[in-house]
């Protein structure tokens, strides 16, 4: 039987047994709606709580700051097109130009209704700097979002810095934490946001879940609305199970940071070791995401490469698993400025905590063939 081997843990994980486990009784007994008044919806009502209390303690926030959503896409596209929709002069927003296209998308859409947007360019290896933020940042621009780290090639961005920028003329900060969230330590105090996005399946919870970090004080107008959940400012019937999970998934992970990262990074230098005789550019800076490998292959095709790898049975992506539909070259590739002879044989590796050595030596011996062959 060939053995599967996934490797495209940037795009979702494998949710916990812990939290699949934890779902359970308010998928089959503790079924009722929390947001009901009667007794049934008590220990709902309570889950939901509790929840947020955990994540919460999670990021170093106050309870009453997380409010649910469906994901990171909603939550981003929540603190872009809510910030705009209360901004009644139409001030800019500002963004990188290797944001995902749940932020650049939110932000094509409020441009075209006529607030402004500018877009900061990072440098080669995926850095937006304070001083490049501050160079066209003006009193007048009511918002910044950039991502606290990038979901291609894994760039850690120096978000307090920029946070303080912004602040110093009056914006508020969003920064998508999808990628980062259970899988680097986070403290939304120390990084200075008023908002940050995070996504459950991207740290072993359940998909079509996540939440919004909305500071305290921070002016945000609603996405949703219908019901008066979640303050009244995200209306729908709550997801209790996937909420639940979704905090049972992010406490273990906080839990077991340290361990898992240590795990990740050896594999990852397992990786970059075992494909030294190729000719290929890393991509990213040296401050990135534990196990995100973003590889640029000279004169190949990723598209071929992620094939011939899926044939072989094991799963990579050629970029942002959102975009897989499409075979150019990447905004955030081309952002950076990867030589053409190099831009399109990218692929990216992205490693999790359930991956082993001996799943790192085939994925070296295959990618080795692969790469010959194009």
């Amino acid at each position: 039987m060939k053995q599967f081997i996934y490797a495209d843990n940037a795009a979702t994980t494998k949710l916990d047994k812990v939290a699949f486990e934890a779902m359970l009784p308010w998928l089959t007994e503790e079924y009722g709606n929390a947001s009901q008044p009667y007794s049934f919806a008590r220990n709902p009502k309570k889950a939901l709580s509790k929840a947020r209390e955990t994540i919460a303690a999670c990021i170093n926030a106050q309870p009453e700051e997380i409010f649910f959503t469906s994901g990171g896409t909603e939550s981003d596209n929540w603190a872009i097109k809510g910030c705009a929709l209360l901004n009644l002069d139409k001030k800019a927003t500002i963004t990188s130009a290797i944001e995902h296209h749940a932020v650049l998308l939110a932000c094509s859409s409020i441009e075209r209704m006529g607030y402004p947007v500018a877009h900061v360019n990072p440098d080669r290896t995926g850095i937006v700097s304070a001083e490049t933020l501050e160079r066209i940042i003006t009193d007048d621009t009511n918002l910044v979002s950039i991502m606290l780290a990038n979901n291609e090639i894994g760039s850690i961005e120096p978000i307090e810095e920029l946070a303080a920028v912004a602040h110093s003329h009056g914006a508020l900060f969003h920064t998508d934490a999808v990628q980062a969230v259970g899988h680097i330590p986070i403290d939304v105090h120390k990084l200075g946001v008023d908002m940050l996005s995070a996504s459950a399946h991207k740290f072993n919870g359940p998909k079509g879940i996540g939440f919004l970090y909305i500071k305290k004080g921070a002016k945000i107008g609603a996405l949703i609305d219908g019901g008066a959940q979640e303050k009244g400012i995200r209306a729908g019937t709550e997801n209790v199970a996937a909420i639940v999970g979704m905090a049972t998934a992010l406490e273990q992970n906080c839990k077991d940071l340290d361990e898992n990262q240590m795990h990740i990074e050896t594999l990852e230098s397992k990786v970059l070791d075992g494909l030294s005789g190729l000719d290929f550019i890393r991509n990213g800076s040296q401050r990135h995401l534990p196990g995100n490998v973003s590889l640029s292959f000279r004169h190949a095709s990723g598209e071929a490469i992620l094939h011939r790898l899926d044939l072989n049975g094991i799963c990579i992506s050629t970029g942002a698993a959102c975009d897989s539909v499409n075979t150019q070259v990447s905004h955030v590739i081309r952002a950076i400025g990867v030589p053409d002879e190099y831009a399109l044989g990218t692929i990216r590796i992205s490693l999790g905590k359930d991956n082993t050595e001996e799943e790192i030596e085939h994925i070296i011996d295959a990618l080795k063939n692969c790469v010959n062959r194009t």
